[in-house]
């Protein structure tokens, strides 16, 4: 054993790192708590209202924000039809625009990585469709762009922030600000704000997957009738 190796004092395992374990998850529960839920249920309510008129759900966001937004495109996309889902069962038109890289690399090197976002919702975005963009600070020039160009489009602009929320809360039709300044804490509660809707999502589609899996019996029933 070397002198270096001597000199590390040693510990039971876990005893360093149960400090900040606790510590985090401490953090962690008390933000859940005190998360506003009645803007979680707005913003749940209407990404339903989008997905079931048929309307598409945009996502965004940078570094971590952009893993919770192609989380949030998948789940809606693909979760929310289940293992065995019947033919005619809705599906959620859901697209991540931080998932294009050559489309973000083009507009980043000709027209600086502020454009990114925007210039994909101008060509992609419609009234009836939702952005939901995910931002800590609400301050991000790209996503702040980008909502603008979604509000110019009719597009409804939801943001997912941290407090206070910055820019984005002005420019944002909905809403939820998580109450913590610690990136990785926000960062923790918006996957979790995202599994949440997609779950609000789930439950909702399930009447009308059950009414949608009798038509073609009872329109073959009518058919043997006639």
């Amino acid at each position: 054993m070397s002198k270096q190796e001597r000199a590390i004092p040693r510990t039971r395992t876990g005893d360093a790192a149960a400090p900040v374990v606790e510590g985090q998850l401490s953090q962690l529960q008390q933000c859940l708590r005190d998360l506003p839920a009645g803007q979680v249920a707005a913003v749940a309510e209407r990404i339903w209202d989008v997905a079931r008129s048929g309307g598409q759900i945009i996502t965004a966001g940078n570094g971590g924000s952009a893993a919770t937004a192609s989380h949030m495109a998948l789940d809606l996309g693909k979760s929310t039809l289940g293992r065995n889902s019947h033919p005619s069962a809705l599906r959620i038109r859901t697209l991540a625009l931080n998932d294009a890289v050559p489309v973000i690399t083009a507009w980043a090197n000709d027209h600086g990585y502020e454009r990114v976002f925007a210039e994909q919702i101008r060509t992609l975005a419609r009234p009836g469709d939702a952005a939901v963009f995910f931002s800590v600070s609400g301050n991000s020039p790209n996503v702040v762009a980008a909502a603008r160009a979604a509000r110019a489009a009719g597009t409804t602009v939801i943001g997912a922030l941290g407090r206070p929320g910055g820019a984005m809360r002005e420019l944002a039709d909905l809403a939820i600000i998580v109450p913590s300044e610690d990136y990785q804490i926000v960062e923790d509660v918006h996957l979790a704000i995202s599994h949440i809707v997609t779950r609000f999502v789930i439950q909702m589609m399930k009447p009308a997957a059950v009414r949608a899996s009798h038509l073609p019996r009872r329109a073959a029933q009518r058919t043997s009738r006639s």
